[in-house]
């Protein structure tokens, strides 16, 4: 029965120096020349994730941006996308500009990918994060807030200001994909907002039905994979999992730092 196998990625592939390993990645590589069908969901881009995974260059799909793209490793081709409708990103854009918040705001711009935020005004966790950015051939500062609105938005970005965030997560989370939390590395808080159809479940059903498979296997160790977990025909939570993603785990294996999903990839996968 062909099976694909989706993992998370930072705290679960990743070891805890954001990189994935020597061990996992030849261990990976050799079972997609196999023929394992897999995949990994992440929040991040194709340009970040790609950073975190040096060495695991093979030909296979990626879940990017919490569901919003599926792109494929090697080439970056897109292969599936979501995107607001114009008037919705337009909707979200007026409104956090007019709750004093300054978004990073994704899009597709002249057939590239794009992050885009104002030039000036934008708060110091904003800045920080941009800095870690630089040289990143997405980054598109602005003068004016009107060319926040430019091309296809598929993610909104906020960092900070917690009284500020909490509404908008009250008013945005049953109308789109919205991801409220404290960041892991930084400590700050983020506002998150996708299309409804961008979450890594969604994604990853979708992927399965482009490679024609019949079941599910996903791993993970945050509270932002038990949905991908209720999706799974079969899931497996790392030891440094959050207490509510090992509950809704078919079970329990090592830790990222034991490199603990392709040691069980290695152990169980069998060629269809």
């Amino acid at each position: 029965m062909p099976t694909l196998y989706v993992t998370d990625l930072d705290g679960t592939l990743l070891r805890g120096d954001q990189r994935t390993s020597a061990y996992t990645n030849r261990a990976v590589r050799a079972l997609i020349e196999r023929g394992m069908r897999f995949s990994y969901a992440t929040a991040r881009s194709w340009n970040t994730a790609r950073k975190a995974t040096e060495g695991l260059e093979a030909a296979f799909p990626l879940i990017l941006y919490n569901g919003a793209f599926i792109r494929d490793n090697a080439t970056g081709a897109v292969l599936q996308a979501s995107f607001f409708a114009p008037e919705e990103a337009d909707r979200l854009a007026e409104t956090l500009l007019g709750r004093g918040v300054q978004p990073i705001v994704y899009a597709w711009i002249d057939g590239a990918e794009r992050f885009s935020y104002l030039r000036e005004g934008v708060n110091r966790p904003t800045r920080e994060f941009i800095a870690t950015r630089k040289g990143d051939p997405r980054d598109r500062p602005v003068d004016a807030a009107a060319r926040l609105f430019d091309g296809d938005r598929f993610y909104f970005s906020c960092i900070g200001e917690e009284e500020k965030l909490a509404p908008l997560y009250d008013r945005y989370r049953d109308a789109y994909h919205c991801v409220y939390q404290r960041d892991l590395y930084s400590g700050e808080t983020w506002l998150e907002i996708m299309p409804a159809a961008a979450t890594k479940p969604r994604a990853a059903r979708r992927l399965a039905d482009m490679l024609g498979c019949d079941r599910l296997v996903a791993f993970g160790d945050g509270a932002n994979d038990v949905d991908l977990f209720a999706a799974a025909d079969e899931s497996w939570a790392v030891a440094n999992a959050a207490p509510e993603c090992k509950a809704a785990a078919t079970g329990v294996i090592g830790s990222n730092e034991e490199d603990a999903v392709a040691r069980w990839l290695e152990e169980h996968f069998a060629p269809d």
